[in-house]
């Protein structure tokens, strides 16, 4: 299947609605609502949508967005026809719901149009009702969505358009096999539509697999609003480098900083020394079992751990959205290990910061950088702090983070999809918010949940008091990288299986 991007980048125009292909009711609408002119995204992509065609929208949040799909779906929905014909896809309740009323006031004047929201902690027999009475577009999240699919009540054959709205969030949240699912049970020649602030690896390949010679629409930045990765170095003894490190972490504010050493053995000691100074700190090295890698790493992705010590080979497959500080604590012996390191930060357009602390001996190391980068590492002039500042400086950055993460002992093997986390949460027993709930990993026996620091105990207390799937998991707070009751269950669960199956010899 071809993947063509017939337009890489839609220069920012100012047109009016008048000049899109709208209906005189649509219109009408949008002077009621007394919208001046449309967005760039709106500009950039009504036109294309209405016309059928794929489209990636890449744009940041707050853009306009929502109503650049709605209005195109409202274009083209034929209101005799009582089915299905567009499905939107959210990554949240509250997404889900900001859609649907958006695509009820827009579509106000059009008679008899029907708009019906699929989202967990709702009674099933309500959305399968409006289904039978016939509706128009179904907006929802993913799980719930899939659930009216594998039953029998939703179906598929009057779709024409598929919406993935902030696709990078709900790829994110660990819903990807769940929109896998759903778009290979959609008719294939459906319009998809994907929208997402950043277009990582994984959203590539879905708009590889499931779209036909899409048009790409990307609101590009002015160019004096691009950031890129800032490279500095600062110079200092051995003696002084965790007194510098410290320094570092105080003088750059950041939300999450990755910091690279050469050696296993100092990441491990360098692990040691910030968390006995009360840092959120997470240590990633080939020494780890599998199991205390994910959970690290689940950690640090969803900001419940605010500092990762890495070696390079540990942290190779390290890819956080956000990420604003890499330091090397022990500069890199090669030119590819520094650019693979300093890569992790400044991502999707978002400011970067990549230190180097550098000693006497690097200085041919750096030259040699320079020279293959074609970029000067710019050199700190301020030194580091004396021994005596040192403490005060580490117990300010001892602060907690905004998230915590819960480890629950079912996984993909027991059938437990995000969606069906979320609603546990979310839904009329768990009485989470859902603006509490962050990303959302599901592992073959074991899943990750990112909860707000304030609901985090309730949530864990609303979990194991109640069920996902009909069944019971252990659900535990993650406070450091130890095994914990939920690994032990999934441990146990998984050698009595292997027991059951392995032949008796003597």
């Amino acid at each position: 299947m071809s993947f063509v991007f017939r337009c890489e980048i839609v220069p920012v125009v100012k047109t009016q609605f008048e000049s899109l292909p709208l209906s005189p009711a649509l219109l009408g609408v949008i002077r009621e609502l007394a919208y001046t002119q449309p967005t760039p995204i709106q500009a950039a992509s009504i036109p294309t949508l209405v016309a059928g065609h794929d489209l990636i929208g890449q744009s940041k949040t707050g853009s306009g967005k929502t109503a650049a799909f709605a209005l195109s779906i409202l274009q083209r929905v034929s209101l005799p026809l009582r089915e299905v014909q567009a499905l939107v896809l959210c990554p949240t309740r509250e997404l889900s719901a900001q859609v649907t009323r958006e695509f009820r006031t827009l579509g106000r004047k059009h008679p008899g149009f029907t708009v019906a929201e699929f989202v967990g902690g709702q009674p099933g027999k309500s959305q399968r009702d409006a289904l039978a009475r016939g509706t128009h577009v179904v907006v929802g999240t993913p799980g719930r969505v899939l659930d009216h699919l594998q039953k029998g009540s939703l179906t598929t054959n009057a779709i024409v358009t598929v919406v993935l709205d902030e696709a990078d969030r709900m790829l994110d949240m660990g819903f990807g096999p769940d929109v896998e699912t759903i778009l290979n049970r959609l008719p294939k020649s459906r319009q998809t539509v994907l929208f997402s602030a950043t277009i990582p690896k994984s959203i590539a390949i879905i708009c590889k697999a499931h779209m036909q010679t899409p048009v790409r629409v990307r609101i590009d930045e002015p160019e004096e609003a691009r950031l890129e990765i800032r490279q500095l170095r600062l110079d200092t003894r051995p003696d002084e480098k965790f007194h510098a490190l410290c320094w570092l972490l105080s003088k750059f504010p950041h939300n999450s900083a990755l910091i690279f050493c050469n050696l296993k053995q100092t990441v491990i000691e360098l692990t040691d020394k910030l968390e006995s100074a009360g840092l959120s700190v997470g240590r990633l090295d080939g020494g780890l079992e599998q199991f205390h890698r994910d959970q690290i790493l689940a950690r640090f992705r969803n900001q419940s751990v605010r500092l990762l010590v890495a070696t390079d080979v540990a942290g190779r497959g390290i890819d956080v959205e956000g990420l604003d500080l890499v330091i090397n604590y022990e500069f890199p012996r090669q030119t590819d290990i520094y650019v693979h390191r300093i890569g992790r930060t400044g991502r999707a357009g978002r400011a970067g910061v990549a230190i180097s602390l550098s000693g006497h001996n690097d200085k041919e190391r750096i030259r040699e950088i320079e020279s293959n980068t074609g970029v000067a590492i710019e050199v700190l002039e301020q030194g580091p702090v004396n021994l005596s500042e040192v403490g005060p400086l580490l117990r300010a950055l001892a602060r907690p983070c905004s998230m915590q993460t819960i480890l629950i002992s079912g996984g993909r093997k027991d059938k437990v999809r995000a969606g069906d986390i979320l609603g546990a949460l979310t839904g009329d027993a768990g009485g989470i918010s859902g603006s509490n709930v962050g990303i959302i990993e599901i592992q073959d026996k074991l899943s990750y949940v990112a909860v707000a620091r304030p609901a985090s105990r309730l949530a864990v207390q609303r979990l194991n008091d109640g069920r996902i799937k009909g069944k019971r998991f252990r659900a535990t707070l993650v406070e450091g990288q130890k095994l914990d009751d939920a690994q032990a269950q999934a441990e146990a669960r998984k050698k009595k299986s292997t027991n059951r199956r392995s032949p008796r010899s003597r």
